[in-house]
Formats: C-alpha cells, sequence, structure tokens
C-alpha cells in the first residue's frame, strides 16, 4: 500500500489531534514514531507543515452573510463536482460557516499533490473543524460523517 500525506496526517488525527487537548508528546517523538510504522521521511515533513499552517490559519470574518461561492478553475481542478458539492451541503446544513469553507478549500488546494477524493475532503473540513475555536456540535456533527455515523445525503 503506497503511504502519503494523507495517511500521516490521519494518522496523526487519530493518534494525536483528537485527544482533548491532552499534552501531546514532543515532535522528534512523533516523528520517530510514524517513521516506525513506515511512513517516509519526506511525507511526515508536509504533514507537518500542512499542519503548522493550519495553526496559522487566521480567522476569517464574513461580512456578507447571503454570498455565494464561485470555484476558481484551479480549486475546480483539485475538487471535483462532487467534493464541491459536499462544501456547499456542509454550509447549507450550518456544519460549515464562510469562513471555515474557505479555510478547507485553502488546506485542500495545499495538497496539490493529493488526488482530493470526497473521503480525503471530509477529512480536511474535519481537520479544520478541530482547529477552529468554539464549535464543537459542527466538529461532532462532521465527524459523525467522517466516520459514516450519519448520511450525507437524502434519498
Amino acid at each position: 500500500m503506497k503511504e502519503d500525506i494523507f495517511d500521516v496526517l490521519i494518522y496523526l488525527f487519530e493518534n494525536y489531534l483528537d485527544n482533548d487537548g491532552e499534552n501531546y508528546p514532543d515532535t522528534d517523538l512523533i516523528t520517530s514514531e510514524l517513521l516506525d510504522a513506515g511512513f517516509q521521511q519526506p511525507d511526515v515533513n508536509k504533514a507537518f507543515d500542512w499542519l503548522e499552517s493550519l495553526a496559522d490559519v487566521e480567522a476569517i470574518t464574513t461580512v456578507v452573510s447571503s454570498s455565494f461561492r464561485v470555484f476558481s478553475s484551479q480549486e475546480v481542478e483539485v475538487l471535483d463536482l462532487e467534493c464541491r458539492d459536499f462544501l456547499m451541503f456542509l454550509e447549507h446544513t450550518g456544519i460549515l460557516s464562510p469562513a471555515n469553507r474557505e479555510i478547507a478549500i485553502d488546506r485542500a488546494m495545499a495538497l496539490k499533490d493529493e488526488d482530493i477524493t470526497l473521503d480525503k475532503l471530509k477529512w480536511i473540513v474535519l481537520m479544520v473543524l478541530l482547529s477552529q475555536p468554539g464549535d464543537s456540535t459542527a466538529f461532532s456533527r462532521m465527524e459523525d460523517i467522517v466516520y459514516d455515523l450519519i448520511p450525507t445525503s437524502l434519498h
């Protein structure tokens, strides 16, 4: 199985990031553990860079509440129709704010070497919501979606 940066991010999320703010081990210790688990050094470095960039994102404030989003041609290349529809679904159901939607798009675009599937986008959104303070309900709802505990479409 080909491991990549996204696998490293999921590993970090499941083992370290979703532990309610407990003390994290030293970065060197985590890196060593990741390498022992079979991840490649370049992927580990890229994952840490990605998470650091996510932590550095400043809060975006929205001025107009009734705006709509037009995706750029670069975003359309990375995010297929299913992914773009899913982002709009999350926004319309109140899981994503317009500001968090923009952060999720930015973080997806930062993974330019990755093939962004719907499943990967779900994880990206979950990590974005974890990084943004204040809305534990949205995070919980998204966590249910990621782990397939609730459907994301009506039939």
